[in-house]
């Protein structure tokens, strides 16, 4: 049997990204989602940019059956994770979901996992688990305490990857904490595209762009920042999904647990993204200063320096081309 990479959330922004990053460097992936904030249409555009079939299997990460059954029937060496729920307002309102999907999933990937033949497991984590302990850039070894349920269960699943690897030290475990990913495949096919209201900030401004909402809502402008606007490290998707792809090579030269962050060191405001989004679209984004939103910290920022100097990887897109891509890919999708 071939040797395999499970993607589970593969469908999802990031995942799909990584789905074509792994292809085109030589890897089979196996796509695992349960298309609760996808959409199959993913994976159709998926086949059009690698030109070639890819093995999908929908379902559910909290579903132990399925999971059993998924490892059973393929030969998964290696596993990225990606599934989960990832909106910080959301997790403030209804944090038992987010305990359910983000730990009670994870843990069954996990156990399934180690009953497996598997080699590498690669966790999604987030710059949202420094929390606001300490002023940014945040090194892998800055204080944990996030300020939203969202990022303590990434820190919960953290503290549990520790442990599974002090237990099982032959297997390979990378926390990958990524900052603010922007931006779509230069092909204009995927992108962000969430589920009803969007949770991140590029699909907001997009749909106002192309005229679905009528103005931005920018939650506080009140923060000890340039502009009083949040400040975000924000990172290419296609960046973050060669962070991925860099790990996994990682593993076939050396071996252990490693904690990475994936980001640029490059803060903007909220401001500046719109102003840059403005110039390279030639359209104005209308918006509103709103109150600020529960959880969030005024400036997120990595040192992503450990990431250059362990697995060879540093991000190479700038926000001009973010936002280039990101306006690309929604005008692409305006005009179907």
């Amino acid at each position: 049997m071939e040797k395999v990479v499970l993607v589970t959330g593969g469908l999802g922004f990031i995942g799909s990204h990584t789905v074509i990053a792994l292809e085109e460097a030589g890897y089979k992936t196996l796509i695992f989602d349960n298309l609760s904030n996808s959409d199959i249409n993913v994976l159709i555009n998926l086949e059009k940019i690698l030109k070639k079939k890819l093995q999908f299997s929908q379902g559910d990460i909290r579903d132990k059956d399925q999971v059993r059954k998924l490892f059973s029937a393929n030969n998964i060496t290696s596993i990225i994770h990606f599934a989960g729920l990832k909106s910080v307002g959301e997790s403030v309102t209804d944090p038992l979901i987010y305990y359910d999907n983000n730990v009670y999933g994870t843990m069954n990937l996990i156990v399934e996992t180690l009953n497996s033949n598997i080699k590498n497991f690669i966790f999604s984590s987030s710059a949202t688990v420094y929390g606001n302990l300490t002023p940014p850039p945040f090194e892998e070894n800055s204080p944990l305490g996030a300020t939203n349920p969202y990022g303590r269960t990434k820190i919960v699943v953290e503290e549990i990857l520790n442990d599974v690897f002090l237990a099982n030290p032959k297997l390979n475990i990378a926390k990958l904490r990524y900052f603010n990913p922007l931006g779509a495949h230069p092909s204009g096919l995927i992108g962000e595209n969430p589920s009803g209201i969007p949770n991140n900030l590029m699909p907001f401004i997009n749909e106002v762009a192309i005229g679905k909402r009528s103005y931005l809502g920018i939650f506080g402008a009140d923060y000890p920042t340039i502009d009083g606007t949040g400040i975000r490290d924000y990172i290419h998707v296609m960046d973050l999904a060669e962070g991925h792809l860099e790990t996994l090579r990682y593993f076939e030269r050396s071996s252990g647990s490693i904690t990475l962050n994936l980001g640029t060191g490059q803060g903007y405001s909220v401001l500046q993204l719109v102003e840059t989004y403005q110039k390279i679209s030639g359209i104005q984004i209308p918006y509103t200063i709103v109150g600020r939103r529960k959880g969030d910290i005024a400036e997120s920022l990595a040192d992503p320096s450990k990431a250059q100097n362990l697995i060879n990887w540093k991000a190479k897109r700038d926000l001009t081309q973010m936002c280039i891509d990101s306006w690309n890919w929604i005008r692409t999708q305006s005009t179907k």
